[in-house]
């Protein structure tokens, strides 16, 4: 399948022709097969699939984690695949990483934890890491915190430690690992909140790794899919979301939105049965009633969801269509920003030339 491309972008980073195999009982097992992604500078990336899709292994050879079995890895317009010693760890400390699991050292304040890469470093004196451990606390609101340790903290205040050390050697890419999964969904949700701020604050480029869709639709500018080690669907996350084209991204959208399967189960032999998408100030204004009122056309609503992704509001409804001039109905709807497919997935357009509407 071929995968929507961005364009125009500068890419922060870049992998080519991954593959990545670990041993088996009968054999190498392939995680990745053929890989190929560039994520943008200053975007928020998610790549989504199910369990053992490949998504923590692909993750993990961003900051070479793991070491590809074949392909290259680009960070920053640098190749790095084979990067060793002091080029590997500079690697390492530009590229933060946020665990599923916090992974915080229990015997140490919450200000120690995030203190701990800056003094791996050796680079920084006791004051300018104090300096710095506050005004990280201070960004993911846990300044009253900084003498409490990780037991004393809910999942979301650890995931915001997790966070600060992340951040402490000022990356210029974040990775997320299932950074949310083992929280409750408010907690998810200011998380999230977080991150986004973050990015939008730094500049910072993040690539989140989860398997809940809404995790991506709330979050991210882009995203891949990802199934059994390929990616088979990629591109900005209103077109991937609202008309997903592969069936384990059919699949991960319904897991998200339940009544969203009605969307391609309905059909109406009593008329012309349309999927309508709305994205943006579309999505609250009257188009429907206003088009099929100037053509004579009536209409009823079989299935339909409504929502946001990120801060853009859409509507997705299943309409049968009939009456006078439905293809003067279709046009309407097109020339007015509405995205038409017939029901099944085809365009309009490529079933019937449409006849010259008249007035």
């Amino acid at each position: 399948m071929a995968h929507r491309r961005q364009r125009g972008l500068t890419a922060m980073i870049r992998l080519e022709r991954i593959t990545k195999s670990f041993p088996g009982k009968e054999g190498a097992v392939a995680a990745l097969d053929g890989v190929d992604l560039s994520v943008a500078k200053g975007e928020i990336f998610g790549v989504i699939g199910s369990s053992g899709a490949g998504k923590s292994t692909l993750v993990r050879l961003i900051n070479l984690l793991e070491r590809p079995s074949g392909g290259d890895v680009f960070v920053a317009g640098e190749r790095v695949t084979d990067a060793s010693g002091a080029r590997l760890r500079a690697l390492r400390r530009s590229i933060g990483m946020v665990f599923q699991h916090f992974n915080l050292l229990s015997a140490r304040t919450v200000a120690d934890n995030v203190a701990y890469p800056l003094e791996l470093t050796g680079d920084y004196g006791r004051i300018e890491i104090a300096e710095r451990v506050a005004a990280l606390l201070a960004r993911v609101g846990l300044t009253e915190h900084a003498q409490k340790y990780p037991r004393q903290l809910s999942g979301g205040q650890k995931q915001r430690v997790g966070i600060a050390r992340a951040l402490a050697c000022e990356p210029s890419v974040l990775l997320c690992d299932e950074a949310t999964s083992a929280l409750d969904p408010q907690t998810t949700g200011a998380v999230l909140d977080l991150l986004r701020q973050i990015n939008r604050d730094l500049g910072v480029t993040i690539v989140l790794i989860t398997h809940e869709m809404d995790v991506i639709r709330r979050t991210c500018d882009r995203v891949a899919v990802l199934d059994r080690g390929r990616v088979v669907e990629e591109g900005p996350v209103t077109d991937v979301f609202l008309h997903p084209r592969h069936t384990a991204t059919l699949r991960l959208v319904r897991e998200a939105e339940p009544d969203s399967g009605s969307l391609d189960a309905v059909a109406d032999p009593g008329g012309r049965t349309v999927r309508l998408t709305f994205t943006g100030p579309a999505a609250h204004k009257p188009i429907l009633g206003r088009i099929t009122r100037e053509n004579l056309v009536d209409y009823a609503i079989l299935a339909g969801r409504i929502g946001h992704i990120r801060e853009t509001p859409y509507a997705q409804f299943i309409v049968s269509l009939s009456g006078r001039d439905v293809a003067g109905a279709i046009a309407g709807l097109e020339a007015s920003g509405v995205d038409v497919e017939l029901q099944g997935g085809a365009p309009f357009a490529a079933i019937e030339e449409r006849p010259r509407h008249v007035v």
